[in-house]
């Protein structure tokens, strides 16, 4: 079953000679399946590589032109899956999008620390670069009609948005762990020195049972037995994975504002769960907050990445912890967003932000409007 991505029509459009399209995103997300897509209907003369294998890998270190000439032959559409993993891959593509002018560039790669710091500055003025993450409600709302995928909305909150488990129902907890045991922290350890491994996992399991919550890298580090700057560099290399991202405080005129906080949300619901191993249906659940929130928050980053979206976004809170769940400022205007599961709660926002920004927008999202919220415009 292929379910349209916001993201295909965009790559399709800028894949020409002389630019190469990288499209970043965690494994499993995707990726390859919009490769897939772009090779089967494109009319242009293919090649596909794959750099998980490592013959691959070594044909694409060698960079010399005369080697990149054979390695692209006469194809005019260049694939390259798992990029990251090829040694100076920044330079083999600036070689090839600067002096093999017939082909065109279609470059895929799981971790954007890696990939990132490798093509930056060879590839400058060179390429367009995108983010895939798993399945945002508004294609699943394309595909499915909106009416039908809220239906599904406990099940997006359980188990999640990866294409794996939401083409696979009946088996989304299977899915799941073997993509938390075996595919999100791959890049992870391949590519960076982790003297402790088992801390990774206490910290993600840590994180997933304080989502919703301020982050005290303090606290944090208390918690996992390390020390705050350890516990600084694992969340940046999470987040460089696409496993879990950071939404700080917003402050600008009021002193009781907290500045300096943060939380941490995952990319996905279903990997949370995984982590922590709790599937249970809502009803039974004492964190139905914290998953709505996740939910939500993650939703409106992945609808903000993929419709061009150029925002800020934030949560806010006072010393006395009064507080709103999500806010975006953008072209000049703030916009205020509380998240509540039950839709029969009224809520206004406190008298202490109304007051300091008394031209801020204000939204309740509940479970009878969310989609609203999810869809681009």
């Amino acid at each position: 079953m292929f379910i349209n991505r916001v993201l295909l029509k965009t790559v399709e459009e800028k894949i020409t000679p002389g630019k190469a399209v990288i499209l970043l995103g965690p494994r499993q997300s995707g990726k390859s399946t919009i490769m897939d897509e772009i090779a089967q209907h494109s009319t242009l003369r293919i090649r596909r590589l794959d750099c998980d294998d490592s013959s691959v890998r070594l044909r694409l270190e060698v960079q010399m032109l005369p080697n990149l000439l054979n390695v692209v032959g006469d194809a005019e559409l260049l694939l390259i899956d798992e990029a990251q993993r090829v040694k100076n891959i920044g330079l083999t593509l600036k070689i090839i999008t600067d002096q093999i002018k017939h082909v065109r560039l279609l470059v895929s790669g799981s971790s954007s620390f890696e990939l990132s710091n490798q093509i930056n500055e060879p590839l400058t003025g060179r390429k367009w670069e995108y983010t895939l993450l798993p399945f945002s409600s508004y294609e699943l709302a394309q595909h499915h009609g909106a009416f039908e995928e809220s239906r599904h909305l406990r099940q997006r909150m359980m188990f999640g948005m990866y294409p794996a488990v939401v083409t696979n129902p009946g088996v989304e907890r299977d899915v799941l762990n073997q993509l938390a045991a075996s595919y999100l922290y791959k890049d992870v350890f391949t590519f960076q020195e982790l003297r402790k491994p088992e801390l990774l996992d206490k910290l993600l399991k840590a994180l997933a049972l304080q989502i919703g919550s301020e982050t005290s890298y303090f606290k944090l580090a208390e918690t996992v037995g390390s020390d705050v700057g350890t516990v600084q560099r694992y969340i940046d290399l999470l987040e460089k994975s696409f496993i879990v991202f950071r939404l700080q405080a917003f402050s600008r005129n009021l002193h009781t504002e907290l500045k300096k906080t943060r939380k941490v949300y995952f990319y996905d619901n279903g990997i949370r769960n995984a982590i922590i191993g709790d599937f249970r249906p809502l009803e039974m659940r004492n964190d139905i907050g914290g998953l709505w929130e996740n939910f939500l928050v993650s939703e409106r980053v992945k609808r903000n990445y993929f419709h061009n979206f150029y925002g800020s976004n934030y949560f806010w809170r006072t010393l006395r912890q009064q507080e709103l769940d999500y806010l975006e400022d953008y072209d000049g205007q703030l916009h205020a967003y509380e998240f509540k599961w039950n839709p029969a709660k009224n809520t206004r926002p406190p008298l202490p932000f109304i007051k300091t920004y008394p031209h801020a927008s204000f939204d309740v999202i509940n479970p009878e409007n969310y989609l609203d919220f999810l869809k681009p415009g």
